[in-house]
């Protein structure tokens, strides 16, 4: 089964910072489908806990609970054995309290005693709802209970999009609040950025339906330009490649550099059209694929590289509207 896999694969995964093995950081609750009901029930509080003791040693730590579906049916068939009442669907009528009192154990603390140190608990719950229906009873008071949700997308999944998180559905509400941490340590123009790649995204998504039904074509330039933006910012930025030593981690700072490369493009390629440039000239500008390939060959030590980057996608477009200029004139 998968936990058997975990078992083979993890020992030979190496941390990149410390060139260790993952297993001496990781621990693993194994309880699958076939083990009693009650030790599924159990298997969860068991895990929550640990990380509660390593959180109050100092340290920041990350649980993932897969899958908290199979763990409400455990207490949905426990339930049934003690003979309660059920609610919707046959489960408890204390799944939504139960849930609530597993994801409010997690957060950032301060703990006691000394010396001073501040521990952490991020709890990542993994819901699998049958045929994908995020209205069943586990998917709807989870939602009730997290400000943070990445929907699983099986279509970029099957087209190797990795990782495969639908960036419409999905969402955080922390999002604002975090803002000023962005400001204060990175960047101050990082808010702005993210908002104005989230548009170019969702603008895209609305041109996605008029594609399928009439085809790129019978769009014009300006909507075309977003299309090949989206997919500039889907290949560069949101995918993700685990088994590369550059891009399987971003630092923040990287992260505000990218936003602001894919952005200046859009901007610097609306003002191209704006001036008479054909959309298959800026097509056909080198820097795209050197955009798009940053992330792999820029390293988080060598950033500088990324403004040099920036400086040379500038300098093309400012050649190709030196071109246009010097074309008007000798029509002219």
């Amino acid at each position: 089964n998968e936990m058997t896999e975990v078992l083979i694969k993890f020992p030979e995964l190496k941390d990149p910072r410390t060139g260790k093995s993952l297993m001496e950081r990781t621990i693993l609750v194994a309880n699958t489908s076939n083990m009693p009901v009650a030790a599924r029930e159990a298997s969860i509080y068991t895990g929550i806990t640990m990380a509660e003791y390593y959180r109050d040693m100092g340290y920041d730590t990350v649980l993932v609970a897969d899958s908290t579906s199979r763990w409400a049916e455990a207490l949905r068939e426990l339930s049934g054995r003690l003979e309660e009442m059920p609610a919707e669907e046959g489960y408890p009528s204390y799944l939504a309290s139960r849930l609530a009192e597993f994801y409010e154990r997690a957060g950032r603390v301060k703990c006691l005693g000394s010396p001073d140190r501040d521990g952490s608990v991020t709890v990542i719950g993994a819901v699998s709802p049958p045929g994908g229906d995020f209205t069943e009873p586990v998917s709807t008071h989870t939602m009730r209970c997290i400000k943070t949700f990445w929907a699983l997308d099986t279509k970029l999944a099957y087209s190797r999009h990795y990782p495969s998180i639908n960036w419409m559905t999905s969402y955080s509400g922390y999002s604002e609040g975090i803002d000023k941490w962005w400001v204060d340590n990175v960047d101050a123009d990082r808010p702005k950025l993210r908002l104005e790649t989230y548009t170019i995204l969702q603008r895209e998504d609305v041109l996605k339906e008029i594609v399928r039904l009439l085809g790129p074509e019978a769009l014009p330039d300006e909507e075309k330009l977003i299309l090949d933006v989206a997919r500039m910012i889907k290949e560069g930025f949101l995918q993700q490649m685990a088994f590369d030593k550059v891009d399987r981690y971003c630092s923040p700072e990287k992260q505000v550099k990218m936003m602001r490369l894919y952005t200046d493009f859009y901007k610097e390629s609306q003002k191209a059209l704006n001036n008479g440039i054909a959309l298959e000239t800026i097509r056909s500008l080198p820097v795209i694929s050197q955009i798009i390939r940053s992330k792999y060959e820029i390293p988080d030590e060598e950033l500088s590289k990324m403004d040099v980057l920036s400086k040379t996608m500038f300098t093309s477009f400012n050649e190709l509207s030196n071109k246009e200029v010097a074309a008007v004139v000798n029509t002219k």
